[in-house]
């Protein structure tokens, strides 16, 4: 049975055992580890709804009998230069209570020496290719420290499964090609994005915003909101597209461990007061996906006209008063971050990256562009 030892101030709530070294995480899990019903969250801190999410899907997937490990690491290698490493914050009690209340067995929050006991490293993991390109084009070497502290954490952890936000969709990306490339035995899932109930993603960066900048930050879900709409409007009569069925139930089967493994990720979207929008079913088409779909009226394709529509919204943001400065909006293949052609078709990201003030701030949503003629 997983071990549940720490509880906030004796407050006689869920407890969750805090390891603040390897030493000790090892020792715990040890005994209680049970193969193929392993899991692990991994964090920087600062947990919220969102991180709760992640950690709700791993206790699902391993059942009560599993164990589920969250870690707290603020990963030093991922932070450029002038990045905001010194002030990221560090709120280990209220992660705790988080933590526990959402289903976790373990807290591993290791020091820096243990993470990496020799200093700085040498030899990392490079993202190659695929962490030149957005992200890792505004933030260089940013992939490469997060696919090393990545690596390290799963041979310290040792889990079956590993559960990542799509909120950090290039990261889930590259995390997945490593975990392939690299023949890691786990696998890796996908936990769609929490948006508070305006639409805002959550963010443990939302907290640096002041009122008038969390305004203009609006500007990013409504954008690509706004461009999911254009794509969905764009299908010729009969116009419309396919209902959402109903999610599939939470799998608690235990995951081979021989061999690395990607679970296709859900799509559905769960706002702070609980609303959820419904993932597919297994091997059901995805949400927006468009019958009879063609480049419309117009004659624009697609993925051009899911940008126009998305860029007229954060171009109206760029007036606001604090105004959004845009990084970045894309239409990319999720499984190398490729920028989708205008003949592109299957699932696509349209990702997004703004600063408003001094935060910097990423969103996404998942997208289906239809093949011509293609029917239900």
């Amino acid at each position: 049975m997983s071990p549940r030892r720490w509880s906030e101030a004796g407050s006689g709530g869920p407890d969750v055992e805090l390891c603040t070294s390897v030493r000790d995480y090892d020792e715990a899990l040890t005994p209680h580890a049970t193969p193929g019903r392993t899991a692990v969250v991994m964090t920087m801190g600062a947990l919220h709804a969102g991180h709760a999410s992640l950690i709700r899907a791993a206790r699902a997937r391993v059942g009560d009998e599993g164990l589920v490990t969250v870690t707290v690491f603020v990963n030093p290698l991922q932070f450029g230069a002038g990045e905001d490493l010194d002030r990221y914050p560090r709120t280990l009690e209220a992660d705790l209570e988080i933590a526990a209340e959402a289903g976790a067995d373990i807290v591993l929050a290791p020091p820096v020496r243990d993470v990496y006991p020799g200093g700085e490293p040498e030899v990392r993991v490079t993202a190659g290719p695929m962490g030149e390109r957005y992200e890792g084009a505004s933030r260089p070497g940013h992939f490469d420290g997060v696919l090393t502290v990545v690596a390290k954490l799963l041979h310290l952890t040792r889990p079956d499964v590993a559960f990542f936000g799509e909120k950090d969709a290039q990261q889930l990306a590259v995390i997945r090609r490593m975990v392939t490339d690299l023949n890691f035995p786990v696998r890796v899932v996908g936990v769609p994005t929490v948006r508070e109930a305006d639409g805002l993603a959550l963010s443990s960066r939302n907290r640096y915003l002041a009122p008038a900048e969390r305004t203009t930050a609006l500007a990013l879900s409504g954008a690509l909101f706004a461009g999911r709409a254009a794509l969905a409007a764009a299908s010729v009569a009969p116009t419309r597209a396919t209902a959402d069925p109903a999610p599939s139930a939470p799998t608690t089967d235990a995951p081979a461990v021989d061999a690395p493994a990607v679970d296709t990720a859900a799509t559905d979207v769960t706002t702070t007061d609980g609303t959820t929008v419904a993932a597919p079913a297994a091997g059901a088409p995805p949400r927006t996906v468009l019958t009879d779909a063609a480049p419309g009226s117009t004659g624009t394709p697609l993925p051009r006209l899911v940008r126009e529509a998305a860029r007229a919204v954060l171009a109206e943001a760029a007036d606001h008063d604090p105004p959004l400065v845009l990084d970045y909006l894309a239409v990319v293949d999720p499984a190398d971050f490729t920028e989708a052609g205008d003949d592109f078709t299957g699932e696509a990201v349209l990702a997004v990256a703004a600063r408003v003030g001094a935060t910097r701030l990423i969103d996404n949503v998942r997208l289906e562009f239809p093949q011509r003629g293609v029917r239900p």
